[in-house]
């Protein structure tokens, strides 16, 4: 039971993406799955007025949560869905990563302004990430490295 991957996303534009595990590599690569989560997303929204929860793969399930956010006083621009997702091993408790993604967004809203998530690179997200590895804590370790990590010298 462990979080192989944790992203955020504005959109379709990827913003932090942490890789625990290489065997959440083959799933999706970080912009194509930035757009695939956005447009299903909107897909579901738009058709069944429902939000997207939890995607079931064979090996893995994709846990998402959004805010929608918007540049304040900018009319013509649209909300945006900042999305946290979390690829996690299939038996996670769906509920207890949900509550870490919700801290997560909550705690990158505080971080950073709305200007900068719509303006900036990745690359200037990327020091948010040992907030990301703090709010999981070992959370983000299967089950066999916390059993390592008890029996270190």
């Amino acid at each position: 039971m462990a979080v192989l991957e944790v992203g955020i996303n504005l959109g379709m534009k990827n913003l932090v993406d942490i890789k625990y595990y290489s065997s959440s590599d083959k799933i999706l690569n970080p912009d194509i799955r930035a757009r695939f989560l956005t447009g299903l997303k909107n897909f579901l929204s738009e058709l069944f007025d429902d939000k997207i929860n939890v995607i079931s793969l064979s090996n893995f399930e994709i846990i998402c949560y959004y805010k929608m956010v918007q540049l304040t006083g900018e009319d013509d621009n649209k909300p945006q869905p900042l999305l946290t997702f979390a690829i996690i091993e299939r038996g996670t408790n769906h509920n207890f990563v949900k509550q870490h993604l919700k801290e997560i967004v909550s705690s990158f809203l505080n971080r950073f302004p709305i200007n900068d998530i719509f303006s900036k690179k990745p690359k200037y997200f990327k020091k948010f990430i040992p907030r990301i590895d703090e709010i999981l804590g070992d959370l983000r370790l299967t089950i066999d490295d916390r059993i390592k990590t008890l029996f270190r010298d």
